[in-house]
């Protein structure tokens, strides 16, 4: 009997630490080196450059500002008084930090309702499929990583009344998308793991 309870806790172990990436990679400024160590987030990034035609490093640089690369990234918790949990700032949740309304779009509007904010391939399927959608209502070129992610920051009626423009803030984080996206793009170009 104590094999069995063994056996059946080795297997709970295993089973724990082989689900999704919720860590994030070790190194976040060098795109090879992501995609090395993550070879299904390469998997997932090219799949939706084919299907979408979002450039990798576009997708990456979002990814990164929006949850660091944390699967089950959340919203901080409100608290009212300091002390007494609200709950959350959003419902944000998982790589792309996609809320629950938008998420459910995507999902009947793909046909992909099994998908999963936390799997990569979902995250970066939903990613495409969003600034696709920027590109048709407001014109956003897929290349342009800082509008676009003004897009994916202020939804797509906010971006087109021009909402982000009074903040100086979400000016500088979309400068700092941008950037990043224009690194990893390089590093891409020199990447052993693409050739």
């Amino acid at each position: 009997m104590s094999r069995i309870i063994s056996a059946l806790a080795l297997l709970l172990a295993l089973a724990a630490c082989g689900g999704g990436y919720n860590s994030p990679p070790r190194d976040l400024d060098n795109a090879c080196s992501i995609v090395t160590e993550r070879p299904k987030y390469l998997r997932a990034f090219q799949d939706t450059e084919r299907r979408w035609g979002v450039p990798i490093h576009v997708q990456m640089a979002t990814i990164h500002q929006e949850s660091r690369f944390i699967g089950n990234a959340r919203t901080p918790q409100k608290y009212t008084l300091g002390v007494i949990p609200m709950g959350r700032v959003s419902s944000a949740y998982g790589y792309g930090q996609a809320l629950d309304g938008t998420w459910e779009d995507y999902k009947k509007d793909t046909g992909r309702r099994r998908a999963r904010r936390d799997k990569i391939e979902d995250a970066t399927d939903f990613m495409g499929w969003y600034m696709m959608r920027s590109f048709q209502r407001n014109g956003i070129p897929l290349t342009d990583a800082r509008n676009q992610y003004l897009a994916y920051h202020e939804g797509h009626a906010g971006y087109a009344r021009g909402t982000f423009s009074r903040k100086t803030w979400l000016l500088n984080v979309a400068n700092k998308v941008e950037a990043r996206s224009n690194a990893y793009q390089v590093q891409l170009s020199n990447c052993r793991k693409l050739r």
